[in-house]
């Protein structure tokens, strides 16, 4: 594992939104497409707004959210409309945009569509995701209810979880599709997360599931 620590956020920022855009360029002059693989949250917002402008040949870019809220995308907890708001905008709206949400009242209805939708978009190229105190990753949460699915080799590339702190159903990327990005970059704020990322590396992965992709990882940290 990789770990960069940076001065103050708006460097780190500005720095991983840079990686970010040279990592996609390289893989856009070697193949015909590239997938980028993100999260949601408050924490990537700047560096979708920087991403963005970026003048890369977005409609070859495959954009994906690593998991999901199965909430419409008009309501304000979802991943969608962030991504839709801060990065597939300018420049960047010309990119293909593989959505997790489907409308439906279940997950479990929508998801062999949703599925279909990814074929041949793996392996991920590039792929953001961030941590919580907990030490999930994506929507992979420690105790929830299908998170054993979830990680297991074998499991499809999406996947329902529910977290036993609440009643909402999310999906999320799975193991086999995590673990096989091409490029993984974890990005983190403040003292809590980097003491929870220093617990997960001696955990198991079913405790810490950010240990799943700890390994490969650059991990990107700001106070």
């Amino acid at each position: 594992m990789d770990i960069r620590t940076y001065p103050d956020r708006d460097m780190m920022m500005v720095d991983v939104a840079d990686q970010l855009a040279s990592e996609l360029a390289e893989r856009l002059r070697s193949h015909e497409s590239a997938t980028f693989a993100v999260p949601g949250g408050t924490t990537p917002g700047p560096i979708f707004d920087m991403l963005s402008a970026q003048h890369l040949d977005w409609p070859r870019c495959h954009v994906m959210l690593t998991d999901e809220r199965w909430v419409p995308e008009d309501d304000v907890r979802s991943n969608t409309r962030l991504v839709r708001e801060r990065l597939l905008t300018g420049p960047a709206a010309s990119a293909v945009h593989v959505p997790l949400y489907l409308p439906g009242d279940r997950p479990e209805d929508r998801l062999d569509e949703i599925a279909a939708g990814m074929e041949g978009r793996f392996p991920i190229s590039v792929l953001v995701l961030g941590m919580g105190e907990d030490m999930h990753t994506a929507s992979l949460f420690p105790g929830s209810e299908g998170l054993e699915a979830a990680l297991s080799d074998r499991a499809p590339p999406i996947l329902p979880v529910r977290p036993a702190s609440t009643s909402e159903v999310r999906v999320t990327l799975t193991a086999p599709v995590l673990k096989g990005a091409m490029s993984t970059h974890i990005v983190i704020t403040g003292e809590a997360k980097r003491e929870a990322l220093e617990r997960a590396r001696h955990l198991p992965v079913a405790e810490a599931p950010v240990r799943l992709v700890l390994g490969g990882a650059v991990v990107h940290w700001a106070g």
